[in-house]
């Protein structure tokens, strides 16, 4: 028997430190006017390094999602955990999530689509719950890339983007062909780009995975090319919006709000641009927290509800592209 798979319940988490681009300008050459340019960025939160990882953030949005939904921690039958900043190399920081959480017992599956993850994440749990294997999934966006990132004139180009946070949602089982559900989903992957978004190192390709030398030239930080990323993201982006439409009979008009990931407002109006969405069709957040990367699109769905800008019946997409480079979109009717 086939199962449909909705949003029962969503939670959000960011850390209380609020970061300025004033502040930036006080530790780097950079000013308030060159990053909301180049942007749109305004603020972003940064976790107390040593104070909180990263699975502190996921737990209060786990739990903030899980009592929406209705719902106890035993209830859940699967955590899906999307990042790119794991707590460590191993294990995974779902198995933290479940331990705090006390779910003992369920499988915790760590991905890492990078900004695409959450998308990612909603596909494998709608396929999960169809086929019957689970009733109740967590999935969980979250990230802290604050204490990997480069704070000097050096990195500005990269740091200046980036914001800790994280989203979460219970994905349930609901009809096959239930009005609110997830209605199609698409992910894709062209590793041609992998090396133009990148942290890399530490490397396990390499006789040693750090040296001093790296250390000293700076390797383990993320680089980006970030006109090849630009023009990536606003080709994708909007293929991939009008595939899932497409899939179901559905045109932009139908669509009542697009969820694009907030990795650059230049890129999200670009893309709406592309796409003739008029802005009460869009939503954006990243003026206040920057790049969370595998979080932004639960906190920004969940800031849309929450303001009243989407509500029960709307047609929503959700939309990413990221390192990789990863890309895809799915369709949901809240």
């Amino acid at each position: 028997m086939s199962y449909g798979a909705r949003i029962a319940g969503l939670g959000s988490y960011v850390p209380e430190t609020v970061v300025t681009n004033h502040d930036l300008a006080q530790v780097m050459d950079t000013s308030h006017e060159w990053i909301v340019e180049r942007s749109g960025i305004e603020e972003r939160r940064w976790v107390k390094g040593g104070e909180q990882g990263n699975y502190d953030l996921a737990v209060p949005a786990a739990r903030e999602a899980i009592a929406e939904a209705g719902l106890e921690p035993e209830d859940i039958g699967c955590i899906i955990y999307a990042t790119l900043s794991p707590d460590h190399y191993f294990p995974g920081s779902g198995v933290f999530l479940g331990r705090e959480l006390g779910i003992i017992g369920v499988p915790a599956y760590d991905i890492r689509q990078q900004c695409s993850g959450f998308v990612y994440g909603l596909e494998m749990a709608q396929a999960l719950i169809a086929n019957g294997q689970y009733e109740h999934i967590l999935l969980v966006g979250s990230e802290t890339h604050s204490p990997g990132l480069d704070k000097s004139t050096r990195g500005r180009t990269i740091s200046v983007l980036f914001g800790d946070g994280a989203g979460a949602a219970v994905l349930s089982r609901t009809q096959a062909d239930a009005p609110n559900r997830i209605l199609a989903s698409e992910v894709h992957a062209d590793g041609g780009g992998a090396e133009d978004l990148w942290m890399p190192y530490p490397s396990f390709r390499q006789p040693e995975i750090m040296t001093h030398a790296d250390l000293d030239a700076g390797r383990q930080y993320p680089t980006m090319e970030g006109q090849k990323v630009f023009k990536n993201a606003v080709k994708r982006m909007p293929e991939v919006v009008r595939s899932v439409l497409e899939s179901q009979q559905l045109g932009l008009e139908d669509l009542d709000m697009l969820i694009p990931h907030q990795a650059n407002l230049r890129i999200n109006e670009m893309v709406a641009k592309l796409l003739r969405l008029p802005p009460e069709k869009v939503h954006n957040n990243i003026q206040k927290y920057g790049n969370t990367t595998a979080a932004t699109i639960p906190l920004c769905l969940k800031e849309a509800r929450d303001l009243g800008r989407v509500g029960p019946g709307d047609l929503v997409c959700c939309v990413a592209f990221g390192a990789g480079f990863t890309w895809g979109a799915v369709l949901l009717r809240l």
